[in-house]
């Protein structure tokens, strides 16, 4: 089939393919590479509001229950849990348009408090803690109705002995939190137990749908050059190349039916140049066998 082709239309096939194959290795290279850098951005933001939240926590226990342990003897505070300061600081944060979207939650199996009840997949993720003991993070990907998500999650252990004053049975848990959450969950805990996880989690929806469109943006303005590229190189094929050959073509076949008053013109110093100057000889050179011809005729006739 190509050989019925014109070399300008080859050419353009030959570029197309080009663009093509250019076009689908880079885009998904491309992809790929704004991807990673979605997800770094995303991770690097979890991160931040990870350490943000274990800062709470640590100030909670290191700065904020001291000061009120006498109190704590006789009454229960929920604001003097580490988890629940580190919760509700969150939620304040979330009143904020920016943070609309995110999610701090300590999932336990077994909470006092059920809002920190972990789901089927935060449970699952627990278990994994447990069951691997060395393992101290995990992270990825998670679909809920609003969107995909990315979370970071880290091991929540029972480590202080004064964790067992409210969580060890309901006859030594202070009776102000028995009143508040009742003596049901919350309870049997032991030192060193992995109780539960920290997630945090932010959303990866918009984050990727910008990678997308950013993929597809600089694609198509690549595209868009590639093709200008296309119609420059065959408007400049069409001029230095095909034009002077069909010239020649034309000329050669004038000369094959006798015109000898024609010529070929050397249009410039390049092969096409060459070209019209070693057709230009061979029609001299012709035209001088074609005289010799004649003269020897006339000869003979004589």
């Amino acid at each position: 089939m190509l050989k019925n082709l014109q070399l300008q239309h080859k050419f353009t096939i030959f570029l197309v393919l080009i663009l093509a194959f250019g076009l689908s290795w880079s885009g998904l290279a491309l992809s790929s590479l704004l991807r990673q850098n979605a997800r770094q951005e995303i991770t690097s933001t979890a991160l931040m509001l990870m350490e943000s939240m274990s800062s709470v926590r640590d100030y909670t226990s290191a700065q904020i229950n001291p000061e009120l342990a006498d109190k704590l003897d006789t009454e229960f505070l929920p604001q003097t849990v580490p988890g629940y300061s580190a919760r509700e600081v969150f939620e304040i944060m979330r009143k904020k348009s920016d943070y609309r979207d995110f999610f701090y939650k300590e999932a336990t199996i077994n909470p006092t408090n059920m809002r920190d009840k972990s789901d089927n997949f935060e449970t699952n993720i627990i278990e994994n803690f447990r069951d691997k003991k060395k393992l101290k993070e995990l992270s990825g990907f998670r679909s809920i109705p609003s969107g995909d998500i990315f979370y970071i999650a880290r091991p929540l252990a029972v480590s202080q002995e004064s964790c067992l004053k409210c969580h060890s049975t309901p006859n030594v848990a202070p009776k102000s939190m028995i009143e508040r959450y009742g003596p049901v969950n919350g309870f049997g805990w032991q030192i060193n137990e992995i109780i539960g996880a920290q997630f945090i989690s932010v959303p990866a929806s918009k984050v990727i749908q910008k990678a997308n469109k950013s993929s597809f943006l600089i694609i198509l303005i690549v595209s868009t050059v590639f093709g200008a590229i296309i119609l420059l190189v065959n408007m400049f094929l069409n001029r230095e190349v095909v034009a002077p050959l069909k010239r020649i073509t034309k000329i050669a076949e004038e000369i094959s039916t006798g015109r000898m008053d024609v010529d070929f013109d050397r249009l410039s110093n390049d092969e096409i140049g060459n070209l019209a100057k070693a057709f230009q000889r061979m029609k001299f050179s012709l035209d001088m066998a074609m005289k010799r011809i004649k003269r020897s005729q006339g000869s003979t006739g004589n």
